[in-house]
């Protein structure tokens, strides 16, 4: 029966509680109701320039009703300023709402703005800029209302005022001061005025910190100002004293922008010290006072004319040096020309019609085809025939001397005889030499000379120059054909990424990734700074005109050796110009990285402008090596992997270097003990090998020349370079070691700038020692490339932006255009390097010009 009576009432059961908690729930809400209805809204009329001074509860809320009129031709500001006077406001901020036709912005006081690792600073007095909604109207009338709410039970007071911004709009190249804080940011408007497509934006500023921050953003609702959005939206970068910002009219439909600054909370963005980390993660920290003055100008850009006038400037310039270099080459054939002809007119008219007291002997490079027209004359009856009025002694002298076609027929007999004992001694030795290179070198007989030959005290070129020529032409145009390869697997993924740099660049608008001279970056599509890029533009064309220049010398040459002509075979410096090819080569891809680099230039991809450097560097030093070293000069193979060992070092140095000391003493070490394996290498010639043994023998050498007797280096010019490069490479690599410098890239090519000056003194100071002379070409190229590179370092070490410091203080050192309103202090570096570099290649492959017509067992190896 019980069982039965549960089961008869149990649904009664359960819709009785269902009743009851529906009865509760009702009346919860009718007193939620209840005590709403006793909350009290307030709307008042409100003016403009009036401060009102009132508390709020959670009791009650306020409503400020304000209108103005908003003309279509007239742009005025509205900013609402708000204090909040009460102590503790922090636990329960008052709520500010503010509501427009097309907006709504709604904020708190106190302010809580956060920085890094979640710090919170509290402002208690705010200031904010409505956003202008646009109208088509002449005139109308907007409402906005301000809406004052808070949830503390307690009264909090505060203060607020609308005013006016007279000065919200700006003028071209008319000055505006204002002062802006972190919970205070301003913003202005510009409109395009017409006729002027692209403008200048500059912010300046007396004040280093606190940091603060410039953006342009389109005119539209909301206006992104506070330090956690102002990199919501537009063009944006940081800034201690000085900001600049190109825009351009395409960019903006509108044909106006906002200019909006912003101070940040801290100033670890901008390369300032960064506060103490709070003891509690809720702690809020007083920013104390970071009010910041700063002035806002906008200035026109530069015109399409400005930009054609650059381009053909550019142009201009390196053109002029074909032009110059076309002149110099019909003057020395028109010289050429004359000097055969004074050869070859003799032989057709008498003493007394020439007038002439006689011929100088010239060089049988210009006079080839006649000595070949004369190769059937009889050389020894010319000889005798010479020889025999000779016999007369004085007499006989001056008879040559009036002679001028016996004296031309004299040389041209010696010449050919000495040609045809050339040729069959270099029959006789390509007879017992093989064509390859490493055949000639693994012969025992051989490599026993080389040990007799190369460790002579007294080298002269021939006894570096024994192996066969088609084999080193083979050797040193591996130079050019790989760093041709090398050019193009490297510029490709280069060009893609610089491509996606300034991408990011225009998408993000975050202008703090590239590191340009934003007071003279002139944008032209999607490049921010193509003033910078085509600057470049004289790297590759005189890299292609030095390449012109060796290949007519390349052409001269082999036509020489065809005709078995017999300076080309057995005088002056051995003519190998596969590395004078390569050097071009590298020029001209020096000029394509380095426009790359600029697209968007950073630390990140500085090694795409230093990396043809080293290249270069390196090619000058092996050149100038292989002038009379030519049959032990580095392999292609060699040379390109100690460069790329080089280069790795230099990324290394980049990434990890900055005050690593680790990473120093490691380099340092590295650097010295290159350094002394190479003054080995060089001082013994290549006679001497890396194995087991070599303790032994240096203990050996140090007992037998220092410590048993006292003598004095064998080679001792070679010794001086050595000692003095060694000098140089230690102090280097202690002031790495001590001073740390954070641009490891620079001080990389330092060092190879400073090996590469260091070993052209010594060649030029053996040279003259040697009793040599430095033609007049090469003398005014040595002369005029100094007088250039001296202009162009000092351009360089203005320095007008900087990756090792932030952005913001990179752009402390941006400066103004200075020619032409288009190129910068770097444009004039670029332009006067690529001409300096071309000085230096013609210095390198004219300096020895003297030395045609000496025999080799006459040069002096140095």
């Amino acid at each position: 029966m019980v069982l039965r009576s549960c089961c008869k009432f149990g649904p009664v059961l359960v819709w009785f509680r269902l009743g009851y908690v529906v009865l509760l729930w009702l009346c919860v809400t009718h007193l939620r109701c209840a005590r709403a209805e006793t909350k009290t809204v307030v709307q008042k009329d409100a003016e403009f320039d009036v401060t009102y001074n009132d508390t709020v509860t959670s009791d009650n809320q306020t409503i400020y009703a304000f209108n103005h009129t908003v003309s279509r031709n007239k742009t005025e500001g509205v900013r609402v300023t708000v204090d909040v006077l009460s102590e503790g406001a922090e636990s329960s901020p008052i709520l500010f709402v503010v509501r427009q036709k097309q907006a709504v912005l709604s904020f708190q006081v106190p302010l809580i703005l956060r920085g890094l690792y979640q710090r919170k600073y509290p402002y208690a007095h705010v200031g904010r800029t409505l956003c202008q909604p646009p109208t088509r109207s002449l005139t109308e009338t907007q409402y906005f209302f301000v809406d004052v709410s808070t949830l503390s039970s307690l009264g909090t007071h505060y203060q607020l005022r609308i005013s006016r911004v007279d000065s919200f709009t700006l003028h071209t190249d008319k000055k505006f001061s204002f002062t802006a804080s972190p919970s205070q940011p301003q913003y202005f408007k510009y409109v395009f005025p017409d006729g002027v497509d692209t403008v200048i934006v500059k912010v300046n500023s007396e004040m280093t910190f606190p940091c603060s921050v410039m953006s342009i953003q389109d005119i539209q609702c909301p206006v992104y100002d506070l330090d956690n959005n102002v990199a919501f939206i537009g063009m944006y970068q940081t800034m201690t004293k000085t900001a600049a910002i190109t825009v351009q009219r395409k960019d903006f439909p509108s044909n106006s922008f906002y200019v909006v600054v912003v101070v940040k909370t801290e100033d670890e963005a901008c390369g300032g010290p960064l506060r103490f980390y709070p003891l509690r993660p809720d702690e809020l920290i007083d920013a104390g006072n970071r009010s910041k003055t700063l002035d806002v100008v906008v200035s026109p850009a530069i015109s399409s004319d400005v930009y054609v006038m650059g381009m053909l400037f550019c142009l201009g310039i390196f053109l002029s040096f074909y032009l110059l270099t076309f002149l110099v080459a019909c003057v020395e054939n028109k010289r050429m020309h004359r000097r055969r002809e004074g050869l070859l007119n003799p032989a057709d008219m008498s003493p007394a019609e020439t007038g002439k007291p006689g011929v100088t002997p010239v060089s049988p490079y210009e006079y080839g085809s006649f000595v070949d027209n004369a190769s059937t004359l009889s050389s020894e009856a010319i000889t005798d025939s010479i020889a025999s009025d000779a016999n007369y002694g004085y007499m006989g002298q001056e008879i040559l001397k009036r002679r001028p076609f016996l004296t031309a027929i004299h040389h041209v007999a010696i010449r050919i005889e000495r040609s045809l004992e050339s040729v069959a001694g270099r029959s006789r030795q390509e007879s017992l030499s093989s064509i390859e290179e490493d055949d000639y070198d693994t012969l025992a007989d051989i490599d026993s000379d080389k040990n007799i030959v190369r460790t002579k005290k007294y080298l002269c070129v021939s006894d570096l120059a024994r192996k066969d020529k088609r084999v080193l032409s083979k050797k040193y145009q591996i130079y050019f054909w790989n760093i041709a390869t090398i050019g193009v697997f490297y510029a490709l993924p280069v060009i893609q990424l610089v491509i996606t740099y300034q991408t990011v660049v225009n998408v993000t608008g975050n202008q703090d990734i590239c590191y340009y001279n934003f007071l003279c970056a002139h944008p032209l599509g999607n490049l921010s700074a193509f003033n910078n890029i085509l600057s470049n533009l004289g790297y590759v064309m005189l890299g292609l005109l030095f390449l012109l220049i060796v290949l007519q010398r390349d052409v001269i040459h082999s036509r020489a050796l065809d005709r078995n002509d017999l300076n080309a075979l057995e005088c002056g410096i051995p003519k190998h110009f596969g590395l004078f090819y390569a050097m071009g080569t590298a020029l001209m891809m020096e000029g394509l990285l380095s426009a790359c680099y600029h697209v968007c230039p950073n630390y990140t991809n500085f090694q795409f402008d230093t990396s043809f450097m080293y290249m270069i560097a390196g090619l000058c030093v092996l050149k100038l090596y292989q002038k009379r070293h030519p049959d032990i000069n580095a392999s292609a193979y060699t040379a390109y992997a100690c460069l790329a060992a080089v280069i790795f070092f230099s990324v290394l140095g980049v990434v990890f270097g900055k005050g690593n000391m680790v990473f120093w003493i490691v380099f340092s070490v590295l650097h010295i003990l290159a350094t002394m394996l190479l003054s080995t290498q060089l001082y013994y010639m290549g006679r001497w090998r890396l194995d087991s043994g070599i303790l032994r023998r240096i203990v050996y050498v140090i007992y037998t020349d220092c410590i048993r007797q006292c003598s004095g280096p064998m080679y001792i010019d070679r010794m001086v370079l050595l000692v003095m490069g060694n000098i140089v490479n230690w102090s280097l690599a202690a002031y790495g070691l001590l001073k740390t410098p954070n641009d490891f890239a620079s001080y990389l090519l330092a060092i190879a700038i400073c090996n590469l000056l260091l070993y052209f003194a010594f060649y030029i100071i053996m040279k003259l020692r040697s009793g040599e002379r430095i033609q007049c070409m090469a003398m005014v190229c040595i002369l005029f490339t100094a007088v250039v590179w001296g202009f162009a370092l000092f351009f360089f070490f203005q320095g007008l932006s900087t990756w090792q410091k932030t952005p913001a203080e990179s752009r402390e050192h941006n400066r103004d255009c200075i020619v032409l309103s288009f190129f910068d202090d770097h444009d004039i570096w670029h332009f006067l390097s690529s001409i300096a570099m071309f000085g230096s290649f013609l210095v390198l492959l004219t300096m020895d010009d003297d030395l045609n017509n000496v025999q080799r067992d006459k040069i002096f190896v140095f």
